[in-house]
């Protein structure tokens, strides 16, 4: 498969439209074409040592969930660290394409796999993830309607000359019984503001003049964490070994919430795979489970009376890989050789 189709099949997989604004996804390193992918590799973090172990396994891409370049580059030398990560890459004619969090968006993603860990449970996003794009062009609708032919030309006109307009249409209406013309629109978040401005040097324009919101509609079982309601309620001790087996961890960090005991009943638990302070911030639950969160929101979430259980970053993350092997499989037909890691581990280690 060509590195083309193969990007193509990845993207279609899951979507990019649905990572972060601020996140760096897609490819991120492209050996000059034509460029055959025979196997594909796949690492949570693309360090060095995984690096060579790409080399050495013969991999042709390798899809790395975080992305191993997310600041821009100045320069490409054998300085950085991650730099070398790009030197080696193209002397070997190694790809590097990068997920992250539109993994962590689709409903087979990494959120996903982390629910299985509590047990039996429904769950549903924190943040749902909208369409890509509204029902129809522009982000808002304007409907007006006008009773003088003549000025409603020079209207027109002038509403024609505004950029981000489209779907301009007039039908003939009768409104308490006048024969006008209605005027319908779609336009963008600015144009709207050159609309709203060339309607109101009209009074009657102006108060005939009706706004719609197009809003993107809610995709389902898609978006950012997830608020799991477990089957039966279990005690905390009962979900911190359920927790501890599906992640293979000898050891998690718990704070207990204020009034809680090993024992207290767990009935809804809400995660984010990584870093989950901001996704998981003010969300009732009794029990936050994510990678890592900052020292004050774990203080926020204990004096509300919310358990917190910490593997660290990556661990709740890298055990997904072995099910999106399975799923590329599928996904791709088969047609290529696919690999997970040996040398991805989280760098902190408990000694």
């Amino acid at each position: 498969m060509n590195l083309r189709e193969l990007v193509s099949a990845l993207n279609d997989f899951a979507s990019l439209s649905l990572a972060e604004s601020w996140d760096n996804v897609g490819l991120l390193v492209e050996p000059s074409p034509p460029h055959t992918v025979n196997t594909l590799f796949l690492t949570n973090d693309l360090t060095e040592e995984v690096m060579e172990e790409a080399v050495q396994k013969a991999a042709d891409l390798i899809l790395s969930y975080h992305p191993p370049i997310f600041t821009p580059l100045k320069r490409v030398t054998w300085k950085t660290w991650k730099e070398r990560l790009v030197v080696r890459a193209l002397e070997h004619r190694i790809g590097i394409y990068s997920p992250h969090t539109a993994y962590d968006a689709i409903p087979h993603g990494v959120n996903n796999w982390l629910a299985k860990g509590l047990g039996a449970c429904t769950s549903v996003p924190l943040h749902p993830s909208t369409a890509p794009s509204y029902p129809a062009e522009g982000t808002h609708r304007v409907e007006f309607c006008a009773d003088n032919t003549e000025h409603l030309d020079t209207v027109l006109s002038k509403i024609e000359d505004i950029q981000g307009i489209s779907c301009l249409t007039t039908l003939p209406a009768r409104v308490e019984g006048e024969e006008q013309t209605r005027v319908s629109l779609n336009c963008s978040q600015k144009a709207l503001l050159e609309v709203v401005a060339l309607l109101s040097q009209n009074s009657r324009l102006y108060h005939k003049t009706e706004i719609l919101l197009l809003q993107k509609p809610l995709l389902p079982h898609t978006g950012m964490g997830r608020l799991c309601t477990l089957s039966e309620p279990v005690s905390l001790s009962d979900i911190i070994e359920r927790i501890k087996s599906h992640l293979k961890l000898p050891h998690i960090r718990l704070a207990m919430g204020m009034g809680k005991t090993l024992e207290s009943p767990v009935k809804k638990a809400a995660l984010c795979a990584g870093s989950g302070s901001s996704v998981l911030k003010g969300m009732e639950a009794d029990l936050y489970l994510t990678g890592e969160m900052s020292h004050h929101d774990v203080l926020d979430a204990v004096a509300n009376g919310i358990s917190v259980i910490l593997c660290e970053h990556s661990n709740t993350e890298r055990g997904f890989l072995s099910e999106l092997c399975d799923m590329l499989a599928i996904h791709l037909q088969n047609k290529i050789n696919i690999i997970v890691s040996e040398k991805d581990r989280d760098p902190l280690q408990v000694t």
